[in-house]
């Protein structure tokens, strides 16, 4: 009988026990670990690398192991090479660079917050259509539009010009998505009612009410444009011809073709130098706006 009457009370401990466990004290994986660990060191080692080689002249590049230091420390003497090399033009890239993100980076970011907001709160004829639409552009790759891209611009007269990068950047299908998903969940309609009844109008319930509540979506949707932009290679490559526009992918990619040209310099250290100047704006962009990116993949993830 007491053995009866013990096995119900231990059930409830052991309940008790993994019920805690797995809530308040998560049962650790070691093989959870593990691949934790290798997709730590796969991520970190070219960081490593780059800021590592960026403190080496062009000798002690060829002369020492990749993941050790130099002879010489010449980190600073690589950054001023890097930003006066060829009276400066790196320092142009970069302003091109901003240039593209912050019209580009940040039109996209604008349009898709004024789309996003108005297909998950207004209801129009060929709403669905607008849905597929959106879905099958963002299922096409970018690279597979450079090409009738390029055509267009062309008859159009704006190749070789910044328009040729900015304006294709302010498409932005995946920032539209977002934004509706995130929208139709983060801004109630009720509110929305309310601020009706109170006698706001449209403008004003967007901007007083439902801007506020879209801050995480926004600054999401910002940074995968802004990452696009800054990293965008190919488009450039087709668009532009004069140096003087290029963005850095572009440029350290020219630096870099110069040791395999009829007498060509070769400056590694600089290419090195300037990819890590490249890097330096997107790691503090995502440093600086984390908590928001975060909060904002999130949202929407548990219903109340």
């Amino acid at each position: 009988m007491s053995t009866l009457t013990a096995t119900p009370a231990r059930r409830a401990v052991r309940l008790r026990t993994r019920r805690h466990h797995s809530v308040a004290r998560p049962r650790r994986s070691p093989l959870l670990t593990v691949l934790t660990a290798v997709v730590l060191v796969y991520s970190l080692v070219p960081l490593a690398w780059l800021l590592i080689n960026a403190t080496k002249t062009q000798e002690d590049l060829f002369s020492s192991f990749g993941l050790w230091f130099g002879d010489s420390f010449s980190l600073w003497d690589n950054i001023v090479a890097t930003l006066t090399y060829d009276d400066g033009v790196f320092v142009r890239w970069f302003g091109n660079t901003v240039l593209y993100v912050v019209v580009g980076a940040g039109g996209a970011t604008f349009l898709a917050i004024l789309g996003g907001y108005a297909l998950a709160k207004f209801n129009f004829p060929g709403k669905r259509g607008v849905f597929a639409l959106v879905i099958g552009a963002v299922a096409v790759p970018g690279t597979a539009l450079a090409v009738p891209t390029f055509l267009m611009f062309s008859q159009l007269g704006l190749t070789n010009t910044p328009w040729a990068v900015i304006i294709p950047s302010l498409i932005s299908p995946f920032g539209l998505y977002l934004m509706w998903t995130f929208a139709a969940e983060a801004i109630p309609g009720e509110l929305l009612e309310a601020a009706r009844i109170d006698g706001a109008g449209e403008f004003r319930t967007f901007f007083r009410v439902s801007l506020p509540l879209l801050a995480p979506g926004i600054v999401t949707v910002l940074l995968f444009t802004m990452v696009a932009t800054w990293n965008n290679y190919f488009l450039p490559l087709i668009m532009l011809r004069d140096s003087s526009w290029y963005p850095l992918t572009l440029g350290l990619n020219a630096w870099n073709a110069q040791a395999a040209t009829a007498g060509g310099e070769a400056i590694f250290n600089l290419v090195i130098t300037g990819a890590l100047l490249t890097i330096l704006p997107l790691v503090a962009a995502f440093l600086l706006l984390q908590r928001y990116w975060q909060s904002g993949l999130a949202a929407g993830s548990v219903k109340e």
